[in-house]
């Protein structure tokens, strides 16, 4: 009987090589001696739940934040000329897109620290869902710097292509295209029991039963592709650009913009280059350009436990990245704090005051939203 093999997938490293092991017919016991993997299983039930919980409890507290900031910018402003920016209509579904990956992780955190017991519905569901938004978000993050190129290095020319309607149809088609990706869970995601020889492990995971490492190989090579690559290559060449442009900006907008730009960049690559690198590797083992070896798939499969979670906090810091590096945001967050206090009546005599300010500044922001629209991020510039 053939052995049906489970395929690596984004959270869970690959049993195929380990002690649910079928020796081909052809091959002697001496080559054919199986691996251990209790250690790394052990490993993920210590590890995994730890680092899923803590990045559940802070995307869900920033990117909550930023639904709340935007939402309160948006309505200050849809009374008067102010038009909701590009920047903010990505922000938006960037926020829903890491709130949605988020809610997935105290899934696979249970499933860790016990097994998978939310039966097959929910396991096609949620893996659907964290594909989903693993992909989206990261688009997202590309179209806010294309969005910004446009901004800052075409102002003059750009101004038909940056309106609203277009970035929701930019939006819709991301939508579109990573819910055709997350189609694959949803097809072959099962409930799948491993015998670990001292115990066995139900985890939720992808399985193909016809040609099981070809799919593997492939659906790695779309995922650094589409999740990684191409991502990076526009966010690179937009950011490039944007650095010549602003070498005429002044110093001071100069040195503001180029520090935003380079964390941008560098946390996107620390993010998500290690683990990319895994999966290539874990790729090239499979196709043959590197010997298989236990010690060799050992540390690919605890390498993308580690970076993966590593990977997965970037939905955690974008409300960081976005918001709080942004002057405006910061103000925006004060304002809105300062009136759930007014509201509860621990500012009294501050609150008529506070509203005169908060209207005055809503006025002269309008006045000059068309100005500002070119050279600033926003509500969070």
């Amino acid at each position: 009987m053939d052995q049906v093999t489970p395929t690596t997938d984004f959270l869970w490293p690959n049993f195929d090589d380990y002690d649910n092991f079928t020796m081909p017919p052809d091959v002697s016991m001496s080559q054919a001696t199986p691996c251990l993997q209790d250690d790394i299983y052990i490993f993920a039930q210590r590890y995994s739940p730890v680092m899923y919980s803590l990045v559940f409890f802070l995307a869900v507290i920033g990117n909550v934040l930023v639904l709340c900031v935007i939402r309160r910018y948006r309505s200050s402003q849809s009374g008067g000329a102010c038009a909701f920016s590009l920047t903010d209509t990505f922000l938006l579904h960037l926020a829903i897109s890491d709130l949605l990956l988020a809610f997935t992780l105290p899934l696979f955190a249970v499933q860790w620290a016990h097994e998978w017991v939310f039966g097959l519905a929910v396991c096609k569901i949620s893996g659907a869902l964290f594909s989903l938004n693993r992909y989206s978000g990261i688009l997202f993050l590309a179209c806010i710097s294309f969005d910004r190129y446009l901004a800052i290095v075409h102002a003059v020319s750009s101004g038909w292509k940056r309106n609203t309607c277009h970035a929701q149809i930019a939006c819709a088609l991301i939508w579109v295209g990573c819910l055709g990706l997350s189609g694959v869970d949803i097809t072959f995601k099962q409930v799948v029991t491993h015998d670990l020889g001292n115990h066995k492990a139900v985890l939720c995971q992808v399985w193909f039963t016809n040609n099981p490492e070809q799919w593997q190989v492939g659906l790695q090579l779309i995922s650094v592709i589409l999740g990684f690559g191409l991502p990076l290559l526009i966010m690179l060449y937009c950011y490039i650009r944007i650095f010549r442009s602003l070498c005429n900006a002044t110093r001071r907008q100069k040195r503001k913009s180029l520090r935003l730009i380079i964390s941008l960049v560098s946390v996107f690559v620390i993010s998500w280059a290690p683990y990319n690198c895994f999966q290539l590797a874990d790729s090239l083992q499979m196709l043959g350009f590197v010997k298989e070896d236990c010690h060799f798939g050992r540390a690919v499969d605890i390498g993308t436990l580690i970076t993966e979670s590593v990977g997965l906090s970037h939905c955690a810091l974008n409300p960081l990245l976005y918001g709080f590096v942004g002057v405006k945001f910061r103000r925006e967050l004060g304002r809105m704090c300062k009136g759930l206090l007014a509201q509860r009546g621990w500012q009294g005599m501050e609150v008529g005051g506070w509203r005169e300010r908060r209207l005055r500044r809503t006025t002269a922001s309008c006045s000059s939203v068309s100005e500002s629209e070119n050279t600033s991020y926003s509500v969070m510039g």
